[in-house]
């Protein structure tokens, strides 16, 4: 798995004055170049050199990011397919050809992850006294004791459906695990789905024993009961997956909310896109579902191995520290650690003394952003509040603390994206609570999503009203803080205040201010200074002068941005783009991207945070938000970057920058095409992990007269709700 496939085709033959970006040749695929993330993905569970619980973790990881690829991606994909699209992307596919390469790409890492289970992890757990066994390896006390529990707990909740002359081929839940079993009476053979149900536990212990068997055989063990006085001829297990890009109309929708409900009805039934099935299944099921589901024989997946790893997510919470990696709860912030919660206005002051970075996970959500938000909720001297919520907690701390600001008299609005996807229903459960406690809640932009992360706090002082800004490149979400790695920037600099009053406006009605004196907004001016601060430095490496650029982001997709640092470094730029999944940039092009290293760092923590770095002759420039360097988040989406402009912030920023590149355990480096390759130490030299760097730094940095835990329960990273975890912003 160390050996990607490549991703883009041969290099070109590069002349100083033939060179067109416009060929297809300069660019790497979109979708291939995700899957090579979800390769490496999928290499942390191949990874012997990892605890073996964290490599159980990311099996089933693996499993959650490629069900949204294909619901995502491959349905996108199929959708203009079957409209007639026959256009080339930037490198040369018509969607045809892009999905035949997806599925075999596709295919032959499920086959990499059933190899590793059946061969590594299933012998290695049973090693470490945790088995999971086969229904009919257990003696008769242990099968009656389950088929008892089966009685009792789970066949009431059973429902069989029948296909046959009277009854229409059952709907197959999206993602849903089915039986599919073929009964015979009288000479007639029947076909009947049994869904396998979400609401009990997908691995059932045995006794008080560390032995578990999957729900699934446990039911079909005891079909007898289901299908009484039948003869059963087989049962094999099937999974479907569905398209979630479902159309919708912006401009013709009567209201934001309608659309989005609708939407989510529509993804209900959306198109299948992919058909799992076990190796056993008969043919004339397979034939079946094939039919009655209407896929492509392409889109069949013959899996020799589970066809759900995610419930094996549940294995973490075992009690075994030494198959984990050492727990991790954020620290306490220095320059929060002696402030009194009961006087809101230290805080406040403390922000104005100085700017303060927040690192997540490394310091304590908690104790900063949420102890900001709660602040101003409590301090009489504040007038509003103003927030932008993209993703937030199912039990949001954050949106609680806004409602609590509203009942003290504050002025409170609320931006919240209904267009997220896969959170549509938790913001539009949030929207309706908003709006019953009478907060004014703006619900998104008509053809544009609302990306940025960002709060406002107006307060009354002494010399007049001052302005508290917080610009993030992560989510108002408790959860993802303790398991994403972003960076916010709380401020009392008033040209950023202004702009996000001018940002702010613009959620509730008003047109979009495009003249900002500090943020960089999409679809306002960021492109263009993106664009203008890449050709600075191409201008200082003409000039003989020093020259580089740092950028680290989710995704680099945008063909124009890739080309203004393809001609960065054909004028001498040192290029570093550390890029954590989807990558169109090919580095190593011989007189174009000689000085161009792309890297990827996967670990114990999602790498989220978005920070750029230009030299500036000298004179160096720091930037983090929420934009990602791809067309829709520099066009479609409305996004916002703040300078850091404080010495002591640029430094602390610059220190993340070095460890993520100086990696030698998770870091990967991209070759010419488009494969990667994971980066060793040599020689004598020591690991080094970037994530562990970070967080003994926070440890040091955290005060020695405070407890170092914070406010949040110590828990192992590998115990946290993962199911999100290495999958792009959507």
């Amino acid at each position: 798995m160390g050996d990607d496939p490549p991703a883009g085709p041969e290099l070109p033959a590069i002349g100083e004055d033939d060179v067109d970006f416009g060929s297809h040749e300069f660019y790497l695929n979109r979708e291939l170049s995700e899957l090579a993330f979800q390769r490496r993905v999928l290499f942390e569970a191949l990874d012997d050199r990892n605890p073996l619980l964290e490599r159980v973790k990311f099996l089933s990881i693996f499993t959650t990011n490629m069900d949204e690829f294909f619901m995502k991606r491959v349905g996108g994909l199929k959708q203009q397919i079957d409209a007639g699209v026959t256009e080339l992307t930037v490198d040369g596919r018509t969607p045809s050809e892009q999905l035949v390469e997806i599925l075999a790409e596709a295919r032959e890492m499920f086959e990499a992850q059933a190899r590793c289970y059946r061969e590594e992890i299933e012998p290695l757990l049973a090693e470490a006294d945790i088995h999971i066994v086969d229904y009919e390896t257990l003696d008769d006390d242990r099968q009656t004791e389950l088929r008892d529990y089966f009685e009792s707990s789970v066949l009431p909740t059973l429902t069989p459906l029948t296909f046959d002359p009277a009854h229409p081929f059952p709907f197959i839940s999206n993602l849903s695990l089915s039986l599919a079993v073929r009964t015979r009476t009288d000479g007639e053979t029947k076909f009947s789905r049994v869904k396998i149900p979400q609401n009990r536990p997908r691995l059932v212990q045995v006794g008080e024993e560390t032995r578990y068997v999957p729900l699934e055989q446990i039911i079909d063990a005891n079909l007898d009961l289901l299908f009484p006085n039948v003869e059963l001829v087989d049962s094999s297990l099937f999974r479907v997956t569905r398209n979630a890009e479902v159309r919708r109309n912006e401009e013709v929708a009567e209201g934001l909310i309608d659309m989005i409900e609708e939407v989510l009805r529509q993804r209900r039934f959306a198109t299948i896109v992919r058909l799992e099935v076990e190796s056993e299944m008969a043919d004339e099921v397979r034939e079946l579902l094939t039919d009655q589901l209407d896929v492509d024989e392409q889109e069949v997946f013959e899996l020799d191995g589970p066809l759900d790893y995610r419930e094996l997510m549940s294995l973490t919470d075992l009690d075994r520290p030494e198959s984990k990696l050492e727990s991790w709860t954020p620290q306490m912030h220095p320059r929060f650690a002696t402030l009194d919660a009961e006087r809101p206005a230290e805080l406040f002051a403390e922000i104005a003394r100085d700017d303060v970075l927040v690192h997540h996970p490394y310091h304590s959500f908690t104790n900063t952003v949420q102890t900001f938000l709660d602040a101003a909720a409590e301090d009489p001297d504040v007038l509003a509040i103003k927030a932008a919520i993209y993703r937030t907690a199912h039990d949001s701390s954050v949106i609680e603390t806004l409602i609590e600001a509203a009942k003290n008299g504050k002025q409170v609005a609320v931006m919240v994206e209904l267009k997220a996807r896969f959170d549509e229903e938790n913001n539009l459960r949030w929207v309706k609570r908003l709006e019953e406690e009478g907060i004014h809640v703006a619900y998104g932009t008509i053809g544009l999503k609302t990306h940025s992360k960002t709060a406002l706090v107006v307060r009354e002082e002494d010399d007049g009203v001052s302005l508290y800004s917080h610009v993030a490149t992560g989510n108002y979400h408790s959860e993802t803080a303790k398991t994403y790695t972003d960076l916010g920037l709380l401020t009392a600099d008033r040209d950023v205040g202004q702009d996000l009053v001018r940002l702010f406006n613009y959620f509730t009605g008003h047109s979009l201010h495009e003249q900002y004196r500090k943020l960089l907004v999409a679809p306002g001016n960021m492109r263009e200074r993106f664009t203008d601060l890449v050709r600075r430095e191409a201008d200082h490496a003409r000039n003989g002068e020093d020259a580089r650029i740092v950028a680290k982001m989710n995704s680099l997709e945008d063909p124009e941005m890739v080309a203004e640092l393809y001609e960065a470094a054909m004028a001498g730029v040192d290029i570093d783009l550390v890029v954590r999944g989807i990558c169109r940039l090919r580095p190593g092009i011989p007189g174009v991207s000689d000085s161009v290293n792309v890297h990827s760092v996967v670990g114990r923590f999602l790498e989220h945070s978005r920070v750029f770095y230009f030299h500036n002759a000298g004179d160096p420039e720091y930037y983090l938000g929420s934009a990602d360097w791809m067309t829709r988040n520099l066009d479609r989406r409305v996004e916002a970057v703040a300078p850091v402009e404080d010495r002591a912030l640029r430094e602390q920023l610059r220190d993340v920058l070095d460890a993520m590149l100086a990696d030698n355990r998770k870091r990967w480096v991209m070759r010419p095409d488009g494969s990667y390759e994971q980066v060793r130490p040599s020689g004598d030299e020591a690991p080094y992990v970037a994530h562990d760097s970070l967080m003994q730094r926070a440890r040091r940095s955290a005060p020695e007269e405070e407890p170092r835990t914070g406010t949040e329960n110590p828990t192992r990273e590998s115990a946290v709700d993962l199911d999100d975890v290495f999958v792009d912003d959507r």
